[in-house]
């Protein structure tokens, strides 16, 4: 049986190493692509070590030659290519009317565009194979509800639902599903420098605003990267090919929709 191959963007740290880890646990080859090339290698070398499939590459999304390069890479290493996890995002965070047209570039392009050009440029490999595909984007609850602080990055995952549902309509009769999970208050280190900038805005102690996030969830805990990567993992197997154009949350209860 010749085994699936899945590439993830951002998979140095925090969801996408989450999700490499799931999908490699689940049989698939991984190509790991990420900014920090050393980054990428370290999981890479870690899924190895126990008796997985990986390579690392260096690639800014929101370099449209970056991530054809990177599909390219993992297609000439594995030979193919059936799922990719457009998972790479920033945050940045300030208030609406101080957030400077360079931190809003900088979001707009790696969070939307550099999805776009994920989903462009792997909907053509899948169609130059002529087998189907999984394309899986990295919205948010913020992608639902616009947060405070987090104005522009909002904007951006909002618009990652609305290019889900373009693009799963479009692809479609290609047999090409797209999809987008939208965690919430994740342990990463995008959260840690979320907190860091919102209580310093606030003037409050440094891990309050963290704190009032987690006790604002249902389930009374913070999200880990492995219940990110779950929900990944069933988008990415054949128990979700009948699933497009759809945006679940995955938050342990904070958005209610």
């Amino acid at each position: 049986m010749v085994k699936k191959v899945a590439l993830i963007t951002g998979a140095g740290q925090g969801i996408g190493k989450g999700i490499a880890l799931q999908l490699s646990a689940d049989g698939f080859l991984v190509a790991l692509a990420g900014r920090h090339l050393d980054k990428v290698n370290e999981v890479a070398t870690e899924i190895n070590n126990k008796g997985g499939q990986a390579i690392g590459i260096q690639c800014d999304v929101h370099k449209k030659e970056d991530v054809e390069k990177a599909i390219q890479s993992a297609v000439l290493e594995f030979g193919q290519l059936d799922v990719y996890i457009n998972n790479a995002g920033i945050a940045i965070v300030d208030p609406v009317e101080d957030i400077s047209e360079k931190d809003a570039s900088s979001l707009l392009e790696i969070n939307v565009l550099g999805s776009l050009y994920g989903i462009q440029a792997v909907a053509k490999q899948f169609k130059k194979q002529r087998t189907p595909g999984k394309i899986i984007n990295a919205s948010s609850i913020a992608g639902y509800e616009g947060f405070p602080m987090l104005s522009v990055y909002s904007a951006t995952k909002f618009a990652i639902r609305g290019l889900t549902q373009a693009a799963a309509k479009e692809l479609a009769k290609d047999k090409i599903t797209v999809n987008s999970y939208c965690p919430g208050i994740v342990l990463t280190p995008m959260w840690d420098e979320i907190d860091d900038k919102m209580t310093k805005l606030d003037g409050r102690e440094k891990g309050s605003a963290l704190n009032d996030a987690i006790n604002s969830i249902a389930l009374g805990r913070g999200e880990q990267p492995e219940d990110v990567a779950n929900l990944v993992s069933f988008l990415s197997s054949e128990k979700a090919n009948y699933i497009t154009g759809q945006s679940i949350i995955v938050d342990g209860g904070i958005q209610f929709s």
